[in-house]
């Protein structure tokens, strides 16, 4: 299949660099580039592309306004390009929330150094991924009377559309959640604002993971990545701790590598959610985590962005419960419910 993309930026030069770039690549046919927000209307109407790329700062109507708009009126993949993606998190983790596919950063100089491979290979990803209307998600009922086992505690994976996905989930929580760690596949720079987003919009504490902090419940810890994994150690008294270490399953942080840690140091008495992304990190892991007793979710493949993490959990056989993201939440807490 040839992956039909439409180029959407204001200035000249990157919209040839970018479509230059792209038509390197035989299955990807560039249809036609647009200087901003009113002509790529018209091109999306004419020329129906399964792709966009899409400029964050634009004149008239910025990339993340116009981003809001395709996804409200006529939902498709759209990868987000940007010097604001390096510096600019909040813009970053806006689009990714708003349901751009991914954000890719562009050469800080117009000229030198190209865009690389790894721009191809996120708009021939994005072709072939779910893109589902944005919703306001209804967060499940929690029982008035909800408290977590003492010993349970919560671990998840995700990657490629996870960012729009934990939001949703962790919507669902109630503020006495079961402690939670959380490995989200994304640059180090990102994760501090993407951790201040979820605290915002959720009502437990959600923040950083630290060596040495204590898994609390109504805590959430996100995985700071970088070069270091998140694991969680200790027996009654659990503490996530960071690992500087060679990548494993091709992440650091490693979703493989927190499921694994969860199984050794919590057993049976954790719960175990993979989420939508690329790849296989975490399939391991998981498995892992439901020998030693845990049980364990995999998110469906219709409500995923990109069915790969949980389809190899699920071929795997480390997937207890395969589930919808709108029943997850409240599975995770139904199995931690004391």
């Amino acid at each position: 299949m040839t992956v039909r993309t439409l180029v959407v930026d204001d200035s000249p030069t990157m919209r040839a660099m970018v479509a230059h770039s792209l038509s390197q690549d035989a299955e990807i046919e560039v249809v036609g580039t647009a200087d901003g927000p009113h002509s790529a209307r018209e091109m999306i109407k004419s020329l129906n592309p399964d792709v966009i790329t899409l400029d964050i700062e634009m004149p008239g109507m910025n990339g993340l306004d116009f981003l809001e708009k395709i996804m409200r009126l006529r939902p498709m993949p759209v990868v987000m390009l940007s010097t604001l993606t390096g510096r600019g998190a909040e813009a970053t983790i806006r689009a990714l929330e708003l349901g751009a596919f991914d954000c890719y950063e562009k050469p800080k100089q117009a000229f030198g150094g190209g865009l690389g491979e790894g721009l191809t290979r996120l708009v021939k990803a994005a072709a072939k991924s779910r893109v589902r209307p944005r919703v306001t998600p209804v967060a499940p009922r929690v029982p008035a009377d909800y408290v977590p086992r003492a010993d349970a505690m919560i671990a998840i994976g995700s990657s490629t559309g996870g960012v729009e996905t934990l939001i949703e989930l962790l919507g669902g929580f109630p503020a006495n959640c079961p402690p939670t760690v959380i490995v989200q596949h994304m640059p180090e720079s990102y994760v501090p604002t993407f951790a201040a987003r979820l605290d915002r919009l959720s009502a437990p504490t959600v923040s950083v993971a630290r060596t040495g902090a204590p898994l609390e419940p109504g805590h959430i810890y996100v995985a700071p990545g970088g070069s270091h994994h998140c694991e969680i150690t200790g027996g009654t008294l659990r503490r996530c701790r960071l690992v500087a270490d060679e990548k494993m399953s091709g992440h650091r942080p490693s979703v493989d590598r927190l499921f694994l840690s969860v199984a050794r140091w919590a057993g049976a008495s954790a719960v175990g959610a993979i989420l939508t992304g690329m790849g296989a990190d975490g399939a391991r892991g998981l498995k892992t985590m439901k020998d030693a007793g845990a049980m364990t979710i995999g998110q469906d493949e219709d409500s995923c962005v990109v069915y790969g993490m949980p389809a190899a959990a699920y071929q795997m056989g480390a997937v207890t419960a395969q589930l919808p993201l709108s029943r997850i939440a409240a599975r995770l807490l139904a199995e931690c419910r004391a």
